[in-house]
This record gives C-alpha cells, structure tokens and sequence, in this order.
C-alpha cells in the first residue's frame, strides 16, 4: 500500500512539473540518454565509429536520430535550429534519402576539412570558404549567383571547392554542402541498417527487446555500433518502440 501511495505521489510530482514548466525541455521518456538537444548529439557521437574510418572523417549523426530520443519533433528541429544559428552544429543532405539529414559540430567539421587540405593547393580557399560562408549562413545549398555575388567566389574557386569535397553538385548551377570523403560512411551506413532491419524482421513475430537487439552477435555487414543503427531505424520509423513490462519492444514496420 505504501508502495501504491509512492508511485501515485511520484506521478503527481511529474504532473506538477510539467505544469510548472520546470520539466527540462526534451525529457527522454525511455531513460536510454541525456536530456537536451546539445547532450544527446554528444551522446550519439559517442556511438560514431571514429576508427573505422581512420579518425579522418567528422562524428555524424543523422537528424532523425534525435527523434529515437526525444518525441516532440517539433521541439527537437526548434532547438538543433538555435543550435544551427548560433554556428554551433552544421547541417547536410545526405544524398541517398531526402529525408536523411546529417548533424555535425562545426568545430569538428572544420578541422577535418583543414587537415585533410594540409599542402594541398586547394587549402586557401577552403579555407576561406569555411571561415567566410560556414560562419554566416545555415544553408544546405548554395546557388552559382550567391557563390559568385554574395561571397565573392570565382568559378575556378568554385571548382577547387567541388574538388576538396565541401561542395557537391545539385545540379547546374547549384551545390550541396557535403561532407568530404564521406561516401564509404554513406555505404557502410546503408548496409548496417539493412542487416539490423533484417534481424528484427527474422525474428518472431518481427519483434525483438530492444535490449536483447542491442547485445546481439553482428554480422561484417554491421560496422557500426548497434546502438548507432537502432537510433536511426526508431527515429526513422522504421519499427515501432512499443514499451513492454520486459522492456522496449522494436516492431518490424512494413512499408
């Protein structure tokens, strides 16, 4: 009974919190990982394969991977934007979904940038690229007029900036910001979700415990870190989370 009495006063408590609005913003209500926008990104990055890919690439998280965490989408993209105009985090498409966005720290980014650009001839002007656009714009995309009028770029320099990986084509007379050197990522990350997606589905019922998921045996097509995959597949709807008295049940969804 005091037990009872307990839990009815530590739900009331909750309640009163969030009415109070001293609830923190983006309270994670499956206790799997920290509680604000700017933590989470860190604790996802912590999950990235950094020596996989030989600590040259920056850590990437996809968008959609906070939503595995925290479940208001709306609160999520109002933060990461602040985030985003505060120079903080950087923004890409990632090419193989148009709904796949990748998340990077600025910081992070461009020192990989710069020391991949070491004795190149195309350093200066990444360089510059970095400290004159990164710094003023949350652009995924960059159109030949803003290139050429707004930041004083020339053509051939437009073609350096293609040629060291920060610039990609979108098509005539557009570009994407992208990621240099990230295409064995891209790969390895398709392949990863495809094989973990294909554990949920073998399963019975095309269920599994998340928990029991996570301390699975991989196979050499899951390079990356379980927990690294089943963010993405839950965030990207691909199963459904459902809570379970056993623990969070991930369901196989079928498209």
């Amino acid at each position: 009974m005091n037990r009872k009495r307990a839990l009815i006063s530590d739900a009331f408590k909750v309640k009163k919190r969030i009415r109070n609005g001293t609830e923190k913003f983006g309270a994670v209500s499956n206790g799997d990982g920290p509680t604000d926008i700017k933590s989470t990104l860190v604790y996802l990055m912590t999950l990235f394969p950094r020596k996989l890919f030989n600590d040259a690439l920056p850590q990437i998280v996809l968008k959609h991977q906070l939503y595995s965490i925290h479940h208001d989408r709306t609160l999520v993209d109002k933060e990461l934007n602040k985030l985003r105009e505060r120079g903080e985090v950087l923004m890409f498409q990632l090419g193989f979904d148009a709904e796949a966005f990748g998340l990077i720290f600025a910081s992070d980014y461009k020192a990989k940038v710069l020391a991949a650009e070491e004795g190149r001839a195309t350093r200066a002007t990444v360089e510059r690229f970095l400290e004159k656009v990164l710094s003023s714009s949350t652009d995924l995309s960059f159109s030949k007029d803003k290139m050429l009028r707004e930041f004083l770029f020339t053509d051939s320099e437009i073609t350096q900036l293609v040629k060291s990986g920060v610039l990609t084509v979108r098509d005539a007379g557009s570009w994407w910001l992208s990621i240099p050197n990230s295409g064995k990522f891209t790969k390895y990350f398709i392949q990863g979700r495809k094989a973990v997606l294909g554990m949920v589905k073998k399963s019975k019922y095309s269920e599994v415990l998340k928990a029991e998921l996570e301390e699975r045996k991989t196979t050499a097509h899951v390079k990356f870190h379980m927990k690294y995959h089943i963010h993405d597949i839950v965030g990207a709807e691909l199963v459904e989370s459902i809570p379970t008295t056993s623990g969070t049940m991930l369901r196989f969804v079928d498209s």
